[in-house]
């Protein structure tokens, strides 16, 4: 194995079990005992099944629970022979890919498993998934009939907003939800096609409805849209949205709504706009409306969880404000292909693609289905961080949009610097300057999510307009808001205040606290450096791709040494 392919084995035993990561010890008991049975294929076999069934991963044979190396048995250590069982207990075939390693003196069979599209069972008819308990370890458990149909939509192989419901008439339908349909249609404005229709012509175009043996039935976007209430609960009982108010511990607001979708959106977004409150911010000749929340970003984020949730499953749209910002989330993962590291650049596509298609052209959401452009512009602009959706996992999607105070220095540097908007990726490397203060070109990578030539591209236009200035050459170029910037900004010393450290000073503290201490942990670069988490994850992360330290595991925490 290369020292690559040993440290990133050393980095999966430290990370410990994830939803991606099982470690299966292969001893039972006594390691010396001829008897030992050790691990079954059996069980093996329905460890990487569950794997298979959620998203694919890695499974550490001969590292115990806690992280502990004790070594594969000889029956376990033929790669070829592993994946061959493997394939013949699996139907389908499961193809996994095992590589026998050495860790520290410890032998240690790698087997990567690819997510599989298709459900994988065991040739006894196991059949199991992965998820993570209450604590965040994971588990194996039964994949059951009823879950299914939300694989298949995360994939796409299925669309449940066009699942007809021939058991309702169209005739059942609510005619005032279709004349509220036709009000945001001229409001918002939607496709100007439509508003010529009639009624049954509008039903069948947005496909609202569908003919099934010479009857007009309800799709279940139509049921949505154009149902009443009691057909909602009789129908479609995993439908519910709330809307919650917090000041402190004290719950101001909580209103649960269980009516047609359009006027349960404009009900929320009712209540939502008594929350806004303006300020004014002078920009030259003219004064620019600085609200504690961008309607815009607003409505994306909250259309965004009633077209892209689970509807197979129960749970409640949530929107959520507090002391310190508005969350919002929907039961259901990211569909296949999304993550919170591809977001800005993934190909939009939703688990509901019929319901979605029909938002999009009444004019509720983006047409070009770029809404979450919208909500990170809808932060950024004010110099708010952006749009956070670490929270979500393999059971929600979840967005938290911060009501920090507006940083009015940082709009009137970025609307002072260009007679037109600034483009969202600019406004992504500006705020992540500001909140980071130093940033390579790898870094700002991650921030704006696209191409190593295409942001450098961006940064270097950035500073030829003076908006940004570069410290180093080569690869350890970074770079940061210009002095002349915070000039215009009104804020001359803000430019030396958030130079701070250089990153090389910072570099040398570190050493310098490992040389006198023997080690230091994240939490003490943190107070050393007067960094974030974020940014001395970075800072350490770099060091050891220098090879000045290395990781070490002590208990449940992590150190770092001299290498």
């Amino acid at each position: 194995m290369t020292e690559q392919a040993i440290q990133e084995l050393r980095e999966l035993v430290h990370g410990g079990e994830t939803l991606a990561v099982e470690f299966k010890g292969d001893w039972s008991g006594n390691k010396q005992s001829p008897n030992n049975p050790g691990l079954s294929d059996k069980d093996l076999t329905e460890a990487l099944v569950a794997l298979a069934n959620t998203e694919g991963g890695f499974l550490l044979l001969g590292v115990e629970d806690d992280g502990t190396l004790t070594d594969v048995r000889p029956h376990h250590q033929d790669e070829k022979g592993l994946m061959a069982m493997v394939a013949h207990r699996t139907t389908p075939f499961l193809s996994v890919n095992a590589v026998l390693c050495e860790l520290d003196g410890h032998s240690i069979m790698r087997v990567e498993v690819p997510k599989s599209r298709q459900l994988i069972a065991t040739t006894e008819g196991v059949l199991l998934r992965r998820r993570l308990k209450a604590d965040r370890t994971p588990e194996a458990v039964p994949f059951y009939p009823h879950e299914f149909l939300s694989r298949q939509s995360s994939f796409g192989d299925i669309d449940p907003s066009a699942i007809v419901f021939e058991e309702i008439s169209n005739k059942q339908l609510d005619g005032l939800q279709r004349l509220r349909l036709r009000q945001m249609i001229e409001t918002y404005p939607g496709d100007a096609t439509l508003k010529e229709l009639s009624d049954d012509e509008l039903d069948l175009a947005l496909q609202l409805v569908v003919e099934k043996n010479g009857a007009l039935h309800p799709t279940m976007a139509g049921l949505l849209i154009l149902g009443t209430e009691k057909l909602l609960r009789q129908y479609l009982n995993t439908y519910e949205v709330a809307f919650q108010v917090l000041e402190g511990t004290e719950v101001r607001r909580n209103l649960f709504y269980r009516k047609p979708l359009l006027e349960t959106f404009e009900a929320v977004s009712k209540e939502f706009s008594t929350l806004i409150r303006e300020e004014e911010l002078d920009v030259g000749l003219f004064r620019v409306p600085v609200p504690n929340y961008d309607e815009r970003a607003f409505r994306e984020a909250f259309v965004n969880s009633l077209i892209h949730r689970d509807f197979n499953i129960f749970g409640t749209v949530l929107v959520q404000i507090d002391d310190h910002g508005l969350t919002i989330s929907n039961p259901g993962s990211f569909i296949d292909g999304v993550n919170i590291h591809n977001l800005l650049v993934v190909r939009p596509h939703s688990r509901n693609p019929l319901l979605a298609d029909v938002i999009k052209r009444i004019g509720l959401a983006e047409r070009t289905g770029r809404g979450i452009d919208r909500i990170y512009e809808g932060l950024l602009r004010y110099g708010r961080p952006a749009p956070d959706y670490s929270a979500s996992d393999e059971t929600s999607v979840s967005v938290y949009l911060n009501n920090a105070q507006a940083d009015l220095a940082f709009m009137r540097m970025h609307i002072t610097a260009s007679d037109k908007p600034m483009p969202l990726d600019s406004l992504i490397i500006l705020s992540s300057l500001l909140h980071e203060k130093q940033l390579s070109i790898i870094e700002l990578q991650a921030e704006v999510q696209k191409g190593e030539r295409i942001v450098h591209s961006e940064v270097e236009e950035l500073v030829e307009l003076g908006l940004i200035t570069p410290h180093g050459n080569g690869r350890g170029r970074t770079y940061m808001i210009s002095a002349e910037m915070y000039a215009k900004a009104g804020n001359k010393a803000a430019f030396v205040r958030q130079a701070g450290f250089t990153k090389i000073q910072q570099e040398q503290m570190i050493l310098s606290f490992i040389d006198a201490h023997g080690s230091i942990n994240r939490a003490e670069t943190i107070e050393l450096c007067k960094l974030n988490l974020s940014q001395a994850n970075r800072m350490l992360k770099q060091l050891r791709d220098k090879g000045a330290i290395e990781m070490i595991l002590r208990g449940k925490s992590t150190s770092y040494v001299r290498k």
